[in-house]
């Protein structure tokens, strides 16, 4: 097993996961969210920190990746992702309960859409974009991300096919393009053009903005998250 280019693949999912808590962060901090603003601030610079940690640790790693690291790789990283996930409802204290901010973030990212919440409304913007956002990055895949955006580079014989096995709910994977990471990038424009034409009719169907931004991100990661009760 290659522990060292996995530690280093899982710190990298982790910095890009970090670098998506900041429009949120934003919200709060515009809002003057103040228990929310102290949970993202947290929360970013935890998982900030681990991902270095990591990326220190596993640098000079070999590039070999086979199809058992793939698998390995691609679920511990959705175990780290949600535990981190959950801090910001957690350390903002709007789910109290760690085990509860847990279940609702594996249930963002995983686009299951179950909620242990009774009263959705009563969560700050901030925290409801950022609930919202987690449909949104596992209707794609935050993995499928790191490849579109190239993080590991074209050199590495070939992991990204395992990788995106690992990561695929169906029995086969193919490629749009001879390159997987082409075929990733490809996939994100369509999935990120389709949640914008989405954003677009809701505003046209008089829904505000802020409204229509997280249910999009309900719909297209399929998970039906929404910001409001009914």
């Amino acid at each position: 097993m290659n522990y060292k280019m996995m530690g280093r693949f899982i710190g990298h999912i982790l910095l890009v996961e970090s670098v998506f808590m900041v429009p949120a962060l934003l919200i709060s901090l515009f809002k003057h969210e103040q228990r929310a603003c102290v949970g993202f601030v947290s929360s970013l610079g935890i998982t900030m920190l681990l991902s270095l940690l990591l990326l220190v640790l596993c640098r000079g790693s070999k590039r070999s990746f086979k199809a058992r690291e793939g698998l390995v790789c691609v679920s511990s990283s959705w175990v780290v992702m949600s535990l981190l996930g959950a801090l910001p409802f957690y350390i903002s204290r709007e789910i109290p309960s760690f085990l509860d901010a847990l279940f609702e973030t594996v249930s963002g990212f995983t686009t299951t859409g179950a909620s242990i919440l009774p009263e959705v409304e009563v969560l700050s913007m901030s925290i409801l974009y950022w609930r919202s956002f987690t449909h949104w990055l596992g209707g794609m895949g935050v993995l499928v991300f790191v490849l579109a955006v190239g993080v590991l580079g074209e050199s590495s014989k070939g992991f990204t096919m395992h990788l995106l096995r690992a990561e695929s709910p169906g029995p086969q994977v193919g490629k749009l393009v001879p390159k997987m990471k082409k075929t990733a990038e490809i996939l994100y424009l369509i999935y990120i053009l389709l949640t914008v034409l989405n954003i677009v009719f809701l505003l046209i169907g008089q829904m505000p903005l802020f409204d229509a931004v997280c249910t999009a991100f309900g719909t297209a990661g399929t998970g039906g998250f929404g910001i409001k009760n009914d």
